[in-house]
């Protein structure tokens, strides 16, 4: 493998905290990126702004793009460190390699289709700073919609959990404690609490939690490597926190085809690697047999989906109609090029009431507005709109309209 990142004794720099001598920082966030080039754009705006205060360190370990995501990004971000890979190595082994080239005594797993608030950092540094058997913390997410991802906070897929899951009672009893075990459905979704397993899109853990557990088993190739680790940690005897004070956006689609056959065989494999590494008798049998089962019905799904239907993907095309665009003049006038009509809007306080009826998509400017109050104005009105996201600065503008949307992607110069 080869990369561009200069290991040895050179001082290192960072626009996202202060300079460093390759003494551990405060923080290093390690974010894993595979043709996501837009999306990773607006992240990295968000992550700079997170940062502020922070002695912090980014590193992006890209797994053998092809949509130019390097060419374009490195210079718009000249001091984050970019490890550029040969191969696709997944998700959890690039991980590893962006943790083996860390200095962070706290480290951030986080993906490249998310957007940070700009407290969200700050507020899970101080919380593992006053809870020293904190093995790992998580936080509030919302899809690109505004729709809470239930996936913020779930419980380990025990035997009898993952059927309750797989059989659907999960869904008609979505806060029991006994049949929603898997999503803590019985805890609110407004508060902090102890859980079992966190999400590895964002994943913020002491340097020595690391050390003393390791990091992601490499083989999950992509999913179940954050059950895993969340059941590590727990095992060692730290405590898993979700953290509802902070929020933050992850459009997830982007990087998850659900409809896929790849999709299904990975997740559903990575669930049996999970069940054969930790749980043992006749119900992890029988959940083995069932995630079979379910591999198999899934496939059969996807293939007849197909050939009925014949879905293609999405293509990714700016909206037509109506836009409305929360921004500073200059930004309203930059995105006009790219809708065929926009709006301003002024008042972010009662966003429905104020946005023209006929606008059905809604760009909030980070500029004019600071990304938690893009994050908090979506979770106020989710669905309300098409919303999308673009940080000064940026190339781009992003948004999806579901969890399992591909996305879509405006690239500002055409």
């Amino acid at each position: 493998m080869e990369d561009n990142h200069n290991s040895g004794n050179c001082p290192r720099t960072s626009d996202f905290g202060l300079p460093t001598y390759l003494a551990p920082v405060q923080l290093s966030i390690i974010i894993v990126s595979y043709n996501v080039q837009y999306f990773l754009e607006q992240c990295l705006h968000s992550v700079r702004r997170a940062t502020a205060g922070l002695e912090a360190e980014v590193i992006v370990v890209d797994n053998a793009s092809t949509d130019g995501s390097m060419e374009y990004l490195q210079p718009r971000f000249p001091r984050v460190v970019f490890l550029l890979q040969k191969e696709n190595m997944g998700f959890a082994r690039a991980c590893n390699l962006g943790w083996k080239n860390s200095s962070g005594k706290n480290v951030l797993f986080l993906n490249p289709d998310t957007i940070l608030a700009e407290d969200t950092l700050h507020v899970c540094l101080n919380f593992l700073g006053q809870h020293p058997l904190a093995g790992a913390v998580g936080v509030h997410m919302i899809d690109g919609a505004g729709v809470f991802l239930k996936e913020s906070k779930r419980g380990f897929p025990h035997p009898m959990t993952s059927l309750f899951k797989l059989t659907g009672l999960a869904s008609l009893f979505p806060q029991s404690p006994l049949f929603a075990r898997y999503y803590l459905g019985h805890l609110v979704e407004n508060g902090n609490h102890e859980v079992d397993v966190l999400a590895g899109a964002f994943m913020m853990i002491p340097r020595g939690v690391v050390q003393k557990v390791g990091a992601f088993d490499e083989a999950f190739f992509m999913y179940g490597e954050d059950i895993d680790l969340s059941y590590r940690i727990q095992k060692a005897g730290f405590k898993n926190y979700y953290l509802a004070e902070t929020s933050i956006i992850h459009f997830k689609g982007e990087s998850t085809r659900k409809a896929s056959l790849d999709y299904v065989r990975r997740f559903y494999g990575a669930m049996i690697i999970f069940v054969r590494k930790h749980y043992q008798g006749l119900g992890a049998s029988l959940l083995r047999l069932a995630l079979g089962a379910a591999i198999g019905a899934s496939a059969f799904l996807s293939i007849l989906g197909r050939h009925l239907w014949k879905k293609e993907s999405k293509k990714l095309q700016p909206p037509t109609g109506a836009v409305a665009v929360v921004g500073t003049e200059d930004q309203v006038r930059q995105l006009a090029a790219a809708f065929d009509k926009t709006t301003p809007v002024q008042h972010l306080e009662n966003l429905a009431a104020t946005t023209p009826q006929q606008a059905q998509t809604l760009v909030l400017c980070e500029g004019v507005l600071s990304f938690k109050e893009i994050i908090a104005a979506m979770r106020r009105h989710p669905k309300a709109f098409r919303y999308r996201i673009h940080a000064a600065g940026s190339g781009s503008i992003v948004g999806s309209d579901n969890s399992s949307d591909r996305g879509t992607i405006i690239n500002l110069a055409g």
